[in-house]
């Protein structure tokens, strides 16, 4: 099978790499699809072998939080995890409180591989989050109006153009530890056309402005691979002293909108109405579906070898 080198030539010429190998072709030429295979690797490689990896105690936004990396895991700052999610994994720049502040990643992370997976680290500042309603809230019941709102949403997102999403369940349930103020849930989403359901693993430590986000990127096959290290993980992450939930001060500081309901249910679907306008949501951060699906590699390589035909 052969590809345009047209193609290939688009895709070296963003990188900025392999120009002369690039030049040397005609964009009438083609290529083997292990000449291709080859530039894509060497060009993946090159942009993999930068990153600056660390272990031991990493202080997370200057003074904000600090991570202990737990064994069998390692840890990409900020900078070089926006280049996995947006080079390697396709998604646009992210701003503000949605720009990575680094990953932890296992020893053998692997950006390409079914197999891996990654736990991005984000911060939202939007105030203190009373945890009050957390003993009161029915997790089943809050399941079935998400799944009810997403498929009353899923109208929207037909019109918009994207497929339907569903979400199939708990993967794992809420769970609110109240003494180190830590909340990890798990949901299992289905996208249409997808061969493997998405997991969707939230962890939120919960401080005096507002709280980290913890998301595990990754396909249902991790979701074992995730909840055998959730404790070590959840236990390596803390915020900083004058930053942490005690340090909270009632006269100077704000109190967030929602409580420990709206952050698993979504803290700007739940102002929406649970999910009520999630297609429109979604059509704007479809970032999130793409951190979802972990055979990126796959879909590039759809993507090249299609044929010469076109």
């Amino acid at each position: 099978m052969k590809i345009k080198t047209l193609a290939v030539t688009m895709l070296l010429a963003t990188a900025n790499l392999f120009a002369n190998d690039a030049d040397s072709l005609s964009t009438n030429d083609t290529i083997t699809q292990e000449q291709a295979q080859l530039l894509i690797s060497n060009y993946v490689d090159s942009i993999t072998n930068s990153f600056n990896y660390q272990t031991g105690e990493v202080l997370i936004n200057t003074d904000l939080a600090t991570i202990n990396v737990p064994a069998g895991f390692k840890y990409l700052n900020g900078e070089d995890s926006e280049t996995v999610l947006t080079t390697l994994w396709g998604n646009p720049p992210s701003e503000g409180a949605d720009k990575s502040l680094g990953m932890i990643v296992p020893d053998n992370f692997d950006p390409y591989s079914d197999s891996t997976f990654s736990i991005n680290i984000t911060y939202s500042e939007e105030g203190y989050v009373e945890d009050d309603d957390a003993a009161d809230i029915d997790y089943d019941e809050l399941l079935e109006e998400l799944q009810a709102s997403a498929r009353e949403a899923n109208k929207e997102r037909v019109k918009l153009g994207y497929g339907t999403v569903e979400i199939v369940g708990w993967a794992a349930a809420p769970y609110y530890d109240h003494e180190n103020k830590k909340l990890h849930w798990a949901k299992e989403i289905k996208f249409d056309g997808a061969e493997e359901n998405t997991l969707n693993y939230n962890i939120r430590i919960l401080g005096r402005k507002g709280y980290l986000q913890l998301n595990a990127i990754g396909g249902m096959s991790v979701l074992n691979r995730v909840n055998d290290n959730i404790n070590p993980i959840l236990s390596s992450v803390d915020f900083n002293p004058g930053n942490q939930y005690a340090d909270f001060d009632s006269s100077i500081d704000e109190v967030a909108a929602y409580g420990i309901g709206g952050l698993i249910a979504g803290k700007a679907l739940l102002k929406a109405g649970l999910l009520a306008k999630l297609g429109i949501l979604l059509a704007k951060f479809w970032k999130f579906i793409l951190l979802g699906v972990v055979g990126i590699g796959a879909a590039v390589k759809k993507l090249f070898f299609k044929g010469s035909e076109e």
